[in-house]
């Protein structure tokens, strides 16, 4: 499935995720950002860090088939994973039946008021970018407000050049868009970047922030 043939409802700017994933029936290889493992750059920051986990709750954004959650929870995190497809969440429970994750259906846009500033670590991979433009700035709000003080927020997204128009989905984010993590109240940890594909040369960034 190609997501540039995705038709993007600007009024329900979520809407076309739960159709995505029945339409694909089971079969992952219909999810275009599905790998069936986690995500390697959430891995390789793992291995580098070695988070202290003990106690500590992370909260996974839009966790699709549940690769990323369930590698956070194996390394003793207390997870919470949400998606706005309850498609996908079934098929997380299917996938992994004997998970301790919390998997949970859940908007973005109308999280538990009592979820603000509860997570110690927050995992969003591509879900900003899989929305639109018109409201990138509420949904930086949103997940801001999720880090607990000392908490750590980690984004993994495409990234473009400022004075570029993208065209999506995805829609790859700016320095201004990510600099409202940082007016927000997060200070900015690190920033790796990554170039994906010998030909399409895809910039990706690893940016890491804190709740100071």
């Amino acid at each position: 499935m190609c997501l540039n043939n995705i038709s993007v409802d600007q009024q329900n700017p979520t809407g076309w995720f739960e159709p995505l994933y029945a339409q694909a029936k089971g079969d992952s290889s219909q999810v275009p950002w599905a790998k069936n493992q986690p995500h390697p750059y959430l891995q390789q920051w793992l291995s580098i860090n070695s988070p202290q986990t003990e106690g500590k709750s992370a909260l996974v954004i839009g966790c699709g088939l549940g690769d990323d959650a369930e590698l956070l929870a194996s390394i003793g995190y207390q997870v919470t994973a949400f998606d706005i497809s309850p498609t996908a969440i079934a098929w997380c429970q299917q996938r992994f039946p004997n998970s301790t994750v919390n998997y949970l259906v859940a908007d973005l846009f109308n999280l538990d008021p009592q979820w603000q500033g509860k997570y110690d670590f927050i995992f969003e991979c591509k879900t900003i970018q899989a929305l639109p433009l018109n409201v990138r700035s509420q949904v930086i709000q949103k997940i801001a407000t999720l880090v607990a003080p000392k908490g750590t927020l980690l984004v993994i997204t495409r990234h473009r050049e400022a004075n570029t128009i993208p065209d999506g989905p995805p829609w790859a984010l700016s320095d201004a868009e990510l600099s409202q993590f940082t007016e927000l109240g997060l200070s900015e940890v690190s920033c790796d970047r990554f170039v994906e594909g010998e030909q399409t040369k895809i910039e990706q960034y690893r940016l890491e922030y804190c709740r100071s």
